[in-house]
C-alpha cells in the first residue's frame, strides 16, 4: 500500500529550511546563505522510501514584505500552505517567535493542518535554554511533535521522517521513485550560480540579484549554459566581475563545480553581469525572471 504526504517547510528567514529540506534528501536541490531570504521560489523535494513519498516543498522566509518581490514571496508561502497535508515549521534553537512566526503558526493550528515543530541550529545552543523552549512553545501551540534538530550535521533528522510516517495518507505515489526535485535544470542552473554570488559577496551586494539561463545545451557528455546575473547598479555589477573578472570567474567555478557533482557530467558556463534598476519593484522584470504566477 503506497502512501504520499505533501510537506511544506516553514519559517522565518535564516534558520535553516534549506539546509534542512537538502539534507533530508540527501541532495542538494535548495541554494543556502547565510543572507536572509535566500529561497525565493517554491522548491520540491521529493524523497521515496519504499512505500512512502514524502514531498517536500521549500518556501520563502517569512518576513514582512518591502517590495514587489517581497510580496509575492509570502504570496507563494500561502499558495503552498493551502495544498499542503502536513507543515513542518522550523525555529531557531535560542531564539523567540517574531511576530511573522506568531502568525503563521496561529493561521496554521486554526486551519487543522498537523503542524510538526522543527527547532534548528541545536548544536550550538545551551541545553537547559533548549529544554525551557520546547516547554514554553509546547504550551503556547499544539504541535503534533517537537523535534530538536541540527540540519548542518545531520542530528536528529531522521526522527522527522519517523514523525511523519503515521501522517502519511494511502494514495498514488505522484513522482518516479528515483525522481528528486521538480526544478528545471535551467532553474537549478541559476539557484547554483544566485547562491555562489550571495555567498562569495554576502557583505559587498544586497539582495538584489537575479540569475537568468539564457541558453541551455547537452551533447556529447557535456552541458553548455550562458547565464546572466542581474544587478540593481553599476557599481554592484563591477564588484560582482571584479578586478580583471576575478570575482566572476570564482563564482562560476564553485557553481560548476556544485553542477557538475550534481549532474554527474562535465559543464560549460559562460556567465555575464547586467543591471536592471529596481527590478525587485517592476513587475515585467520579476515575470521574465519566473515570478509570473503570482504576479498577475
Amino acid at each position: 500500500m503506497t502512501k504520499t504526504a505533501f510537506i511544506m517547510i516553514a519559517g522565518k528567514p535564516n534558520v535553516g529550511k534549506s539546509t534542512l529540506l537538502n539534507t533530508i534528501l540527501g541532495e542538494k536541490v535548495a541554494i543556502v546563505s547565510r543572507k536572509p531570504q535566500t529561497t525565493r521560489n517554491r522548491i520540491t523535494g521529493v524523497l521515496t522510501k519504499g512505500e512512502n513519498q514524502y514531498v517536500f516543498t521549500d518556501t520563502p522566509g517569512l518576513h514582512k514584505p518591502k517590495t514587489l518581490l517581497g510580496e509575492y514571496m509570502m504570496r507563494s508561502v500561502g499558495n503552498v500552505a493551502d495544498n499542503s497535508d502536513i507543515i513542518l515549521f522550523v525555529v531557531e534553537a535560542g531564539s523567540e517567535l517574531n511576530p511573522s512566526e506568531k502568525s503563521a503558526l496561529d493561521k496554521y493550528s486554526a486551519s487543522g493542518l498537523d503542524v510538526i515543530l522543527v527547532i534548528n541550529k541545536t548544536d550550538r545552543a545551551n541545553k537547559i535554554k533548549l529544554a525551557e523552549q520546547i516547554m514554553a512553545l509546547s504550551t503556547q501551540y499544539k504541535f503534533h511533535s517537537v523535534i530538536p534538530v541540527s540540519a548542518l550535521t545531520g542530528d536528529g533528522v531522521d526522527i522527522i521522517l519517523s514523525e511523519l510516517d503515521p501522517l502519511l495518507t494511502e494514495s498514488i505515489h505522484f513522482f518516479p521513485e528515483d525522481y528528486i526535485t521538480d526544478q528545471p535544470e535551467r532553474k537549478i542552473f541559476a539557484e547554483l550560480i544566485r547562491e555562489k554570488v550571495l555567498r562569495l559577496l554576502d557583505d559587498e551586494i544586497p539582495h538584489g540579484v537575479a540569475v537568468s539561463v539564457e541558453d541551455f545545451s547537452e551533447k556529447k557528455g557535456m552541458i553548455s549554459v550562458r547565464a546572466e546575473i542581474y544587478c540593481e547598479r553599476e557599481s554592484h555589477k563591477r564588484i560582482i566581475i571584479g578586478k580583471n573578472g576575478s570575482m566572476l570567474k570564482k563564482i562560476g567555478t564553485y557553481a560548476r563545480e556544485d553542477a557538475e557533482a550534481l549532474f554527474e557530467t562535465k559543464v560549460f558556463l559562460d556567465l555575464w553581469v547586467k543591471v536592471k534598476e529596481n527590478w525587485r519593484d517592476r513587475p515585467s522584470l520579476l515575470s521574465d525572471f519566473g515570478f509570473k504566477d503570482e504576479i498577475e
